[in-house]
């Protein structure tokens, strides 16, 4: 389906701002819908100005549809135009239309002309369905009345907000609660969900006639300092949200000034209890907490390891026992630098690039301190999970050490290229050199050197990836390639 974006730029002749404007509107008019108990459709005129585009919808979450099919990215019908351009020509909500019965179910339908910067952009088509149609209660007039001022105040382009947050996803729905206020900030209509919320943080009165920033601020722990921007969105002065935590409760307040010809009637304020999802915010974060001080934890054990290790290469005689625990340090080393990235991030991945630009340094210097090789890293490698990250940061070590080690007689100059490319699904990594390239007759299966069967059982058990070793001749120049070809898909 076309986005708004798409549909604005391609057939209408809106600018820039007003796009951004509409957007703003649609972000937050599940609120205009829900108190309206309608569906809701926003048309913008035609780039040719004979007709009208649909460019978004709403349906609501507090009654039946009266649409059961998209209509976004279709022109308006001829009933539907009468509608939209005497909203627009005359600039005021339009309720005068007869109920439609086209589709078997009586449906009202009302304009409502979206105003900025003085000029009609759009109009919002407000669908009723009558079916439903009976006395209403107290919470419904409640509703439609601050469907009605809502109405009025996009109608004269003070709604949404200037300059205000989009408030999405997370913010309180009108079916979690609604206070609505008068000018003086005292509650007229206390919805029962509203009630009972007030009553979880301590209230034990009624709240209708009470002023809720003064009732608000009565329910905050004495230890508390009082915040004065909860005092503000309790009274119903600013469009903000703010939260109030006391009796062991947490409840989330949304406030939505409502200035109807540029007087200021009331307000409604949205209330919603989130005392368990803050009980599991926390608990989550103390659990990425607890697992970053394990991977800080591991990482200090590992670096006492590899510092033990050293001690002993000092106080071994033998050439051949030094080397073998100077690679033990290299290898411990890598898998610290890997928990120390773990440690200090928040959602068990790594930098790839990073982390290789510390390891593989390392690498060359402890293979062969004399050595004259130079190190070269092309393309990224991104971030991986913790469960790639250890095993493929000590293949890659174990590989360019082998090359150092081997490629190059002790001396002589070369240079190794690491070069990464990397979709969705694969991360595919080749290492290269300019040594002296594989023995005759080598095979990769038949390897038995440690170094190379670290390699492979790691490829193989922990990454399911697949590692080729092939010799390289250009222009009589002798070399190694190793391909290494890991799935990312199955983990990310």
């Amino acid at each position: 389906m076309p986005t708004l974006n798409d549909l604005a730029r391609s057939h209408t002749s809106l600018g820039e701002a007003d796009v951004e404007y509409l957007h703003s509107l649609v972000s937050d008019w599940q609120l205009l819908a829900d108190l309206s108990f309608a569906d809701l459709i926003l048309w913008a005129p035609a780039k040719d100005g004979t007709g009208w585009l649909a460019i978004a919808q709403m349906r609501p979450t507090t009654g039946p549809t009266s649409l059961h099919d998209d209509v976004v990215g279709t022109f308006a019908g001829p009933v539907d135009q009468r509608v939209l351009d005497v909203a627009r020509d005359e600039r005021r909500i339009w309720r005068e239309s007869d109920p439609d019965w086209a589709n078997g179910v009586p449906v009202r339908t009302e304009g409502i002309p979206v105003t900025r910067a003085n000029r009609v952009i759009a109009v919002i088509e407000r669908c009723t369905n009558l079916n439903s149609a009976r006395t209403p209660s107290r919470l419904e007039l409640t509703y439609l009345q601050g469907a009605d001022d809502l109405a009025r105040m996009v109608a004269e382009g003070t709604f949404p907000f200037p300059g205000a947050d989009a408030m999405l996803v997370r913010s309180p729905r009108v079916g979690d609660g609604l206070l609505r206020l008068g000018k003086a900030g005292r509650v007229i209509y206390a919805s029962p969900n509203a009630q009972s919320a007030y009553r979880r943080l301590g209230l034990a009165a009624d709240l209708i006639g009470a002023e809720l920033s003064v009732v608000t601020a009565g329910l905050i722990a004495s230890d508390e300092p009082l915040d004065e921007s909860l005092m503000v969105v309790a009274a119903g002065r600013a469009p903000r949200e703010a939260e109030v935590d006391g009796n062991g409760s947490v409840v989330q307040l949304r406030s939505i000034p409502l200035i109807v010809g540029g007087s200021r009637t009331g307000a409604l304020v949205l209330v919603r209890d989130v005392t368990e999802l803050r009980r599991r915010e926390r608990e989550l974060m103390t659990k990425d907490a607890t697992i970053r001080e394990i991977h800080h934890r591991v990482k200090n054990n590992l670096q006492t390891v590899a510092a033990l290790l050293r001690l002993q290469s000092r106080r071994t005689s033998s050439e051949e026992a030094r080397l073998a625990l100077a690679e033990s340090v290299r290898r411990v080393t890598s898998i610290a630098l890997v928990h120390e990235a773990l440690s200090i991030s928040v959602d068990e991945r790594v930098d790839l690039d990073k982390l290789l630009d510390n390891v593989l340094p390392m690498v060359g210097e402890v293979a062969t301190p004399e050595s004259q090789v130079g190190l070269k890293r092309k393309g990224s490698f991104g971030v991986v999970v913790a469960e790639i990250a250890t095993p493929l940061v000590m293949v890659l070590a174990e590989l360019v050490q082998n090359a150092v080690e081997h490629a190059f007689p002790a001396g002589r100059p070369g240079k190794i290229e690491i070069a990464a490319s990397r979709s969705a699904r694969w991360l595919d990594v080749l290492i290269r050199d300019n040594g002296r390239g594989l023995p005759s007759g080598f095979s990769l299966e038949r390897a038995d050197g440690l170094g190379l069967q670290i390699v492979r059982t790691l490829v193989e058990s922990e990454l399911r990836g697949s590692l080729s070793l092939r010799r390289l001749r250009d222009g009589g120049t002798n070399g190694t390639e190793a391909a290494l070809r890991i799935p990312l898909s199955r983990r990310l």
